[in-house]
């Protein structure tokens, strides 16, 4: 889809589903439904909608289960055994990563915790932690128990980079500035790769770079990045990152998340880590002797054996992934995000009584899909009415609306649809 002037009208949006090469894949997805028709869903940035081959995959493992019995481990159509070893390909062409860095497993905070003991290790020089200000709260709460587990207090050792007065982005400056100010007491670096508040993307390889440089370690929270946005962990040198499936990459409530490890780590026996024997060499993995060899890859991070039904939901939305591309989504994104704040513009000219602000980077390559909007002289009543009115968003506190058109099923027509219904909201 070339770029043409945006026009606030129906058959527009109309014209432009049938130019979108991605159109068909909304077939792909269930929507759920409101007064005999399909929901205005804004919100894969918090819950993805269930893929169509959700139902058969997660079917196909409960057969397996009832046929085989423990031989399912061996028997099954796609073995149980082996089965996460079916992600290393899927996830590290999304992620930018080489094969044995990445591993699907346990849920977003739980791997944040495990890959913090290996990457957070203070010592009597190096000691402090580097995230941005208003972090998830699960990412704060990690941070500031990983501190206290070391016997530092987060109020003195926890760095936190805040947007500058009067704005809601972080600078890049002025996170590069903290990195060098604290540089010498500075262990490691963590923050979201695309802030879940704002939808800011983060430059993650300058600020990889400047951690780098620093002598820290650097790491990122990618639950609202991984999907949505183009990322080359690897090539930026990352050394960590870890994520959940259940936004972007539409696999279910508290799916299994993912991790990704350099293999400059994953290779190194020395590095510490928590163990478990599903991280333990895999030719003696069942020998069950005491002693554990992790295996050279991200792995050697697993601590059970895979949570099978929940990947079973993933592979079906990762096998779209694989189809379409993240490149191709990313072109469909762009356009269909900035539709979207064009139609919010158009309608926030025509009120007298309420401001629609969008908070979220106008620059393409600083954003993903989601767009963050402050409603100034509304909030709360505008968004309890908009849901009404059969618009699935969402609410973050203290005043932001957040909606997020994903493009792997999102339509044109819907950016359409929501601003016809915010018009009627405001009104």
């Amino acid at each position: 889809m070339s770029q043409i002037p945006f026009v606030f009208d129906l058959e527009f949006a109309k014209q432009a589903d049938a130019n979108d090469p991605l159109a068909a894949y909304r077939k792909q997805f269930l929507f759920p439904q409101h007064n005999g028709r399909e929901v205005v869903y804004l919100t894969g940035n918090s819950l993805g909608l269930q893929p169509v081959g959700a139902k058969a995959a997660l079917q196909q493992e409960l057969d397996d289960w009832a046929a085989h019995g423990v031989e399912g481990h061996f028997r099954a159509k796609n073995p149980w055994v082996s089965y996460h070893e079916w992600f290393a390909g899927p996830l590290s062409r999304i992620v930018g990563a080489r094969e044995n860095e990445v591993v699907a497993m346990n849920g977003l905070t739980v791997n944040v915790h495990l890959l913090l003991v290996s990457f957070y290790r203070p010592t009597k020089e190096r000691f402090k932690i580097l995230c941005e200000a208003k972090a998830f709260p699960s990412d704060q709460y990690a941070l500031e128990t990983q501190l206290r587990w070391h016997g530092y207090d987060p109020e003195e050792v926890l760095v936190e980079v805040a947007p500058r007065p009067d704005e809601h982005l972080i600078r890049t400056e002025d996170i590069l500035q903290a990195i060098e100010t604290h540089g010498p007491e500075l262990a490691t670096v963590m923050i979201g790769g695309v802030n879940y508040y704002s939808g800011q993307l983060f430059d993650m390889e300058t600020i990889t770079k400047a951690g780098h440089k620093a002598g820290a370690l650097v790491g990122f929270d990618l639950a609202h990045g991984v999907g949505n946005v183009p990322l080359a962990l690897h090539d930026w040198d990352v050394d960590f990152a870890a994520w959940c499936s259940y936004k972007y990459l539409n696999s279910g409530p508290g799916s299994v998340s993912g991790i990704y490890v350099h293999e400059r780590h994953a290779s190194n026996p020395e590095v510490p880590r928590l163990a478990g024997w599903w991280g333990h060499h895999k030719e003696d993995r069942f020998l069950m002797e005491k002693g554990f060899r992790p295996i050279p890859t991200a792995e050697s991070w697993q601590m059970s054996n895979a949570p099978v039904f929940s990947m079973a939901v993933h592979k079906a939305s990762l096998e779209l992934f694989d189809e379409i591309g993240m490149p191709a989504l990313r072109t469909k994104s762009e356009q269909l995000t900035g539709y979207l704040e064009f139609v919010i513009g158009e309608v926030s000219k025509k009120s007298s009584s309420i401001d629609l602000e969008v908070i979220t980077p106008k620059e393409k390559k600083w954003r993903g899909c989601q767009l963050s909007i402050l409603a100034h002289g509304s909030g709360k009543p505008l968004f309890d009415q908009l849901t009404q009115e059969g618009v699935v968003a969402d609410w973050r506190e203290p005043n932001v609306i957040r909606i997020a058109p994903v493009p792997l099923y999102n339509s044109f027509e819907d950016a359409y649809r929501f601003g016809k219904i915010l018009e009627k909201a405001i009104a």
